[in-house]
């Protein structure tokens, strides 16, 4: 029974001292990474790389749906030219009721 502990036993510390033999080269690596870049080096990257990814969905989405776009820039634009378009109508409305000068 003692030999079957003590085997038991190295072939723990074997797997324990494995496991930190992993966990130590991993922290390296880790401090080696930190130290290369700084930590606003890090930001800018995290964001160009989501923002890279947004715009990628965004292009996927407008090829797939290219009438709803299409329909929205419509919009868009009509909204933007909302006031000369009343204006030309509200013109031409209040053109035809004046009365006109050989009607007199």
């Amino acid at each position: 029974m003692s030999e079957l502990l003590e085997r038991t036993m190295r072939d723990d510390r074997l797997v324990r001292d494995a496991a930190r033999a992993v966990v130590d080269a991993d922290i390296a690596h880790l401090r080696a990474d930190l130290a290369s870049r700084s930590i606003p080096t890090r930001i800018k990257d995290r964001i160009s790389e989501g923002a890279a990814d947004v715009l990628d969905e965004a292009v996927a989405v407008a090829e797939d749906n290219k009438g709803v776009i299409a329909t929205l820039v419509g919009a868009i634009v009509l909204w933007f030219a909302r006031h000369p378009l009343l204006d030309l109508v509200s013109n031409n409305e209040s053109a035809a009721e004046r009365p006109n000068a050989g009607d007199r």
